[in-house]
């Protein structure tokens, strides 16, 4: 009996010395939580699709593990003489059937409501160019050109002598970021004027083509005031490293007051949008 328990011991420790590091890991590498709705149900499949693949690892490594200790040669010399099995075969495959269906219905519902662009307070026209983004308010005809920041671009060149670490947020700055309101449901109208390009932010949850000729719509409604980065995540060119994105979310009392103060600090960004110099 107590090398039994010998046994069960060792096995246990052996699991939890192979689902630690994991768990360690989920945390270093995990998604962020995000700060809208649709980057928090994307964070809670994403955890849902990883804590069932732990429960599978668990059962099918317990199993392999209790098999080499229980049933090594050294205890049973002479091996088993079996054939198929049809029950177990039936319950190995309609089990992971039913994961699949528990896992795609609130994954098919997290894609219909990113998708679903009614009713929004706030429209924002995206445009990619290479390599810079437009951002268009119709609203108030604001016209905002966002390009990596100058403190990045001296530093880009290979033999400028200075070290990326010199600035803060090195290729992650820009002139201008887009700036949104807090608590309201905006609609981002994406599009490019020459290649294809991807407006990428991570903590909301927003990923889309930027297609020539063709216009994407998402919508984020940012719950938390702050500034939140990403960039274009499709391969554009030799300048699609230089296409960092800059969210700034205000309460709504100070980003209408920074459209006031835009609109008169660039009456020219009022005018009909045109292609940028390169």
């Amino acid at each position: 009996m107590k090398k039994k328990w010998l046994h069960a011991a060792w096995c246990t420790s052996l699991l939890a010395a192979i689902t630690m590091p994991t768990l360690w890991a989920a945390n270093l590498y995990n998604l962020p939580h995000g700060v809208t709705p649709v980057s928090h149900a994307i964070y809670g499949l994403s955890m849902m699709a990883f804590w069932i693949m732990c429960g599978i690892a668990v059962v099918v490594f317990g199993a392999i593990t209790w098999s080499i200790i229980f049933h090594r040669r050294s205890r049973h010399p002479k091996p088993a003489d079996f054939h198929e099995n049809t029950v177990l075969e039936i319950v190995w495959t309609v089990i992971p059937f039913l994961i699949l269906i528990a896992m795609a219905i609130p994954a098919a519902r997290v894609l219909i409501r990113a998708e679903n662009v009614h009713h929004s307070e706030l429209t924002v026209e995206v445009t990619g160019y290479q390599w810079l983004w437009r951002y268009t308010y119709p609203r108030w005809k604001i016209n905002i050109y966002s390009r990596l920041a100058d403190s990045s671009l001296r530093i880009a060149p290979l033999h400028s002598g200075r070290s990326p670490y010199s600035t803060p947020h090195y290729l992650h700055a820009v002139t201008h970021p887009l700036v949104l309101p807090v608590g309201e449901k905006v609609r981002l109208l994406i599009t490019s004027k020459d290649v294809i390009h991807s407006w990428w932010v991570p903590d909301l949850g927003v990923q889309m083509d930027a297609n020539p000729g063709l216009v994407n719509s998402i919508w984020v409604k940012i719950l938390k005031p702050g500034t939140y980065r990403g960039q274009c995540n499709q391969i554009c060119g030799w300048g699609h490293a230089y296409m960092p994105i800059v969210v700034v979310a205000k309460p709504k009392a100070q980003f209408l007051s920074w459209v006031k103060h835009w609109r008169k600090r660039h009456p020219q960004a009022l005018s009909p949008a045109t292609t940028p110099d390169p």
